[in-house]
């Protein structure tokens, strides 16, 4: 038998990747991704600002529903925006689209783990 196993070819392992692994690697271009929309809106002044609100609400429009990447960047977005604002006004638009951002990443984690709406 050992000549019988010797002239066999050997086949190529298949690589294998544990799903946790992958969901890590996931997680960090998402993560990297974020900091790096962090890091942009940062640097923005208030001009830049208000332009990536008009942006960020006409992509919502346009997808209908928010995604939990788009809820985050509009936290931090709307964050900046509220410590930039030079009017009052602007500053509680401002908060109050962060709020209701807060509220919408909530519900989507009480969604995903099988919680009713509005429980604690």
């Amino acid at each position: 038998m050992s000549d019988q196993s010797s002239t066999l070819e050997e086949k190529p392992q298949a690589k294998i990747i544990p799903i946790s692994s992958a969901r890590r690697a996931r997680h960090l271009i998402s993560d990297d991704e974020e900091y790096a929309y962090q890091a942009r809106i940062l640097g923005m002044d208030k001009l830049a600002l208000l332009e990536e609100m008009v942006r960020f609400q006409q992509e919502r429009s346009e997808r209908g529903a928010l995604s939990l990447q788009m809820m985050n960047r509009g936290k931090y977005l709307f964050k900046a925006l509220e410590e930039k604002a030079e009017t009052q006004e602007l500053r509680l638009l401002a908060r109050s689209y962060r709020r209701h951002l807060e509220f919408e990443m909530t519900e989507w984690n009480r969604r995903r783990n099988g919680l009713p709406a509005g429980s604690d």
